[in-house]
């Protein structure tokens, strides 16, 4: 019989729709991030980092990059014969066939999975946040107080607290009352979205609320095991955390990662993130460029100009090129004599040579005013932009697209440009 202490549950099935059209064709946790990584690889470098090798990946929405992506786990050294990493993707049943439709429903849906393990423990965890946690160190904190579920917080300010799922606790840290965004907190230990649940009190509470609608940990598992008088303890936990889920999120994120001092290090040799890299050449930077405190990936060729910005891998930048406060993602091609500010450009894109994007005043985008702000430039994958145009800021282009589609060679500030169907 197997046996482990504590498994691990990622749920990596959301579409992640405040990401915009980064997020079209790809998972939330699939999206890349940092030049060379992607969003789930956090999750799971922690997972190997703090002993725990069993991990059931919950996938759904735009599952396929995803799935390659961790293929049998081998970056992280999971590819284990007693454990290691499984994808969970829903399936077909005999009776009640359905998608995952909440975040306890996905994991009640795979109680078998878990079952096989036969753990004391269930660590659940999201897969679309970027951090560096030792669980181990929160397990032993579980045992430690005797708790049937513990829940990851974090202090926020007080002025954010009503944006968060907030826990009340007392000196002792065991929970006395919980508030999901409340008007008016009580206290600033915002929900981390990260729990450990002792199996059987895990198990019982996924049978006993099964038949509710869109199950969920915050709405419904938790609230449950508090009034049965389960101990829940709060773990805080005081590193750097930060939720990807906005594209002005993930902008500063990435951005971060270049500061003189990074508040999140990539480099440290005790707790490194892995990845499943491709095999590329050295990047290349060729005579007369100018490269300033920015991330460039492997099989990158360089002939322009790069400040503060994260290039991925195998990406070409043409001569006379000046690109600031960017991320440019893997094996998009950016043709000679351009200049972008504050662009986000998704992979496999194309833009043609003398383009400028984010350029000019500020206007608010016409479709989507809450996705598409801060005066970022946002292109899809495998979009197509034609020579010498222009693109003012909060805007989104996506698709194949072509100098009929910009107005004298113009896309204003505020305007969505999506080619639906062209994109290939």
């Amino acid at each position: 019989m197997i046996k482990k202490e504590m498994i691990a549950m990622l749920l990596a099935g959301g579409q992640g729709s405040r990401l915009g059209v980064l997020t079209s064709k790809v998972a939330k946790p699939a999206v890349p991030f940092g030049g060379k990584y992607r969003i789930i690889d956090f999750p799971l470098s922690n997972c190997i980092n703090s002993g725990v090798d069993t991990v059931g990946v919950l996938t759904q929405y735009q599952p396929l990059r995803l799935n390659t992506h961790i293929g049998i786990g081998i970056p992280w050294d999971l590819d284990r014969n007693l454990g290691g990493v499984t994808v969970l993707p829903p399936y077909e049943k005999n009776v009640n066939s359905e998608w995952y439709t909440g975040t306890a429903n996905a994991i009640y849906q795979n109680l078998e999975y878990m079952e096989s393990f036969h753990p004391e423990y269930v660590l659940i965890l999201s897969g679309d946040h970027i951090y560096k946690m030792d669980y181990e160190v929160m397990l032993d904190f579980h045992r430690e107080k005797e708790a049937e579920v513990t829940i990851a917080v974090m202090p926020v300010p007080m002025e954010e607290a009503k944006r968060f799922g907030i826990m009340i606790t007392d000196e002792e840290r065991r929970i006395t009352d919980f508030e999901e965004k409340p008007e008016r907190p009580r206290s600033n230990l915002a929900s981390m979205g990260i729990y450990i649940f002792n199996w059987k009190t895990l198990k019982e509470a996924l049978l006993a609320n099964a038949h509710l609608p869109g199950l969920d940990f915050g709405k419904h598992i938790i609230p449950y095991c508090h009034a049965k008088g389960c101990p829940l303890y709060a773990y805080e936990f005081n590193g750097y955390w930060k939720d990807v889920g906005t594209l002005s999120s993930y902008w500063e994120a990435n951005m971060e990662l270049i500061d003189i001092v990074p508040e999140f290090n990539l480099y440290e040799e005790y707790w490194k993130i892995y990845t499943k890299s491709e095999i590329l050449p050295p990047q290349y930077i060729a005579d007369g460029c100018v490269v300033e405190r920015s991330i460039i990936g492997e099989g990158s060729d360089i002939y322009g100009q790069v400040f503060n910005s994260v290039i991925g891998c195998g990406v070409t930048i043409g001569r006379d090129t000046v690109i600031r406060d960017s991320i440019i993602m893997n094996h998009t091609r950016i043709g000679e004599g351009c200049e972008l500010h504050k662009t986000i450009i998704a992979e496999n894109a194309e833009i043609g040579s003398h383009v400028r994007m984010g350029i000019g005043e500020e206007a608010p985008n016409e479709t989507d005013p809450h996705i598409y702000s801060d005066g970022l430039v946002t292109v899809g994958e495998k979009s197509r932009i034609p020579d010498e145009v222009t693109v003012g800021k909060n805007t989104c282009i996506f698709g194949i697209t072509g100098k009929e589609d910009y107005p004298d060679g113009h896309l204003a500030a505020g305007k969505t440009l999506i080619k639906a169907g062209d994109e290939q």
